[in-house]
């Protein structure tokens, strides 16, 4: 087996551990590690992103929900919109954007290069938001859940789009919205938020298997790999500080941002 394809599956191990560790970052890494390691298509990574999240997210919501972890009906609030709008997204808005998708002067702007630093600039957002490590504090683990519908609705919509275009999960936005709009725990704000991008993933997933070709053994390699990874985030989440590892992923996740960025400026 080629030297660069054992790097990419050893990538896939630590998305796993990310997810594991953390409850987040597996789409952080998995769309750059496709594209820069494995050679896949940018497009066609995004697609391969979803399925990997998806699946691995679902191992992950089902620790959550053998310890309670997982509400319910705040899932199935934020995640409708999220579901139709990243499976409408995937379906019908990716295939649509034009090739290139612009021009300045005589550099011409192509549908991969914009995938990828739109994929760059969201990693920005989820660097900074891991970085600050903000708690909620007049969160209250009794306290009864206040919906806010519409502005979850809307948010799940926002997310929906996202995940559809660059194929994250959007833990990161999800669960701060979950916090702050439906007022939940952090924990159960990470295990509802797991199930959410499960679902979400896989069925923007759907939306591509009429547009894409799929190569389905390394697929499925790559995400039995961050399954496995899953286990071990999850035992090694037990030793080691929250607080410090998910600001030092934030500051890792930064760099990575502002490399491909830069990387797909150059290819201008």
């Amino acid at each position: 087996m080629d030297v660069i394809v054992v790097i990419g599956f050893a990538a896939a191990v630590l998305i796993g551990i990310s997810l594991g560790l953390i409850g987040g970052g597996g789409s952080i890494l998995t769309v750059p590690v496709l594209v820069y390691i494995l050679g896949v298509n940018p497009v066609l990574a995004t697609a391969y992103s979803l399925f990997v999240v998806g699946a691995t997210s679902l191992v992950g919501a089902g620790t959550y929900m053998k310890k309670g972890l997982v509400n319910y009906k705040t899932a199935i609030v934020f995640a409708i919109p999220s579901f139709i709008a990243v499976f409408l997204t995937r379906k019908f808005l990716v295939p649509a954007l034009p090739d290139p998708l612009f021009s300045i002067g005589e550099s011409a702007i192509t549908k991969n290069i914009g995938i990828m630093v739109f994929f760059a600039l969201i990693m920005l957002a989820a660097s900074f938001s891991m970085i600050r490590n903000k708690k909620c504090v007049d969160c209250d683990e009794n306290e009864e859940i206040k919906y806010n519908f519409p502005m979850i609705a809307l948010e799940g919509s926002i997310v929906g789009v996202i995940t559809g275009i660059v194929g994250a999960g959007g833990g990161f936005l999800i669960i701060p919205a979950l916090v702050l709009l439906a007022r939940l725990p952090m924990k159960m704000a990470v295990g509802t938020s797991l199930l959410i991008i499960a679902a979400k993933s896989l069925i923007g997933f759907l939306g591509d298997l009429s547009t894409q070709t799929i190569d389905w053994q390394m697929l499925l390699i790559f995400t039995g790999l961050s399954i496995i990874g899953i286990f071990i985030g999850s035992a090694l989440s037990k030793k080691i500080n929250e607080k410090i590892l998910k600001k030092g992923f934030g500051w890792f996740v930064l760099i990575m941002g502002i490399y491909i960025i830069s990387k797909e400026l150059m290819n201008i």
